[in-house]
């Protein structure tokens, strides 16, 4: 009795059966008409001019990004904490926290290179004067 028909014997032949996450329909809907709100929204938003602060309307934006993120995660790609006893969960949330470091410290840095490479520098072209050359200035007329 070879191995493939020991197998077979033991009513394992199904291949379908898989531990791995699956999502009905339903689920696949949900995760779909949250996308399209949670895209619409924030389009809204800045078609709307609702904030007059840039500011807000970047925060708004960004927390429907991040919250889009969340959806596809747990709608599409089936991340829970139950999958390969979590560790897909952890492995992402570790992601996710060294990509934020790193972006963090990276912005940090090229602010303060920013800021202390050039001190003396004047953004603001209101603020410059126009002077004459010093050879004019000696120069009169007679």
């Amino acid at each position: 009795m070879s191995a493939q028909h020991n197998h077979a014997a033991h009513g394992h032949d199904d291949h379908g059966h898989d531990d791995g996450p699956h999502s009905t329909f339903s689920g696949y809907m949900i995760g779909f008409f949250l996308s399209i709100i949670l895209t619409a929204i924030p389009f809204a938003v800045v078609m709307g001019d609702v904030f007059e602060n840039r500011t807000t309307t970047v925060v708004v934006i960004a927390f429907f990004a991040v919250v889009q993120i969340i959806v596809h995660m747990i709608y599409f790609l089936h991340m829970n904490g139950k999958v390969e006893g979590g560790w897909t969960l952890m492995s992402t949330i570790f992601t996710i926290v060294f990509v934020a470091v790193t972006l963090a410290g990276t912005l940090w840095v090229m602010y303060h290179m920013n800021t202390n490479m050039m001190p003396g520098h004047n953004h603001n072209p209101a603020a410059v004067t126009q002077q004459q050359p010093a050879a004019e200035q000696g120069h009169t007329n007679h």
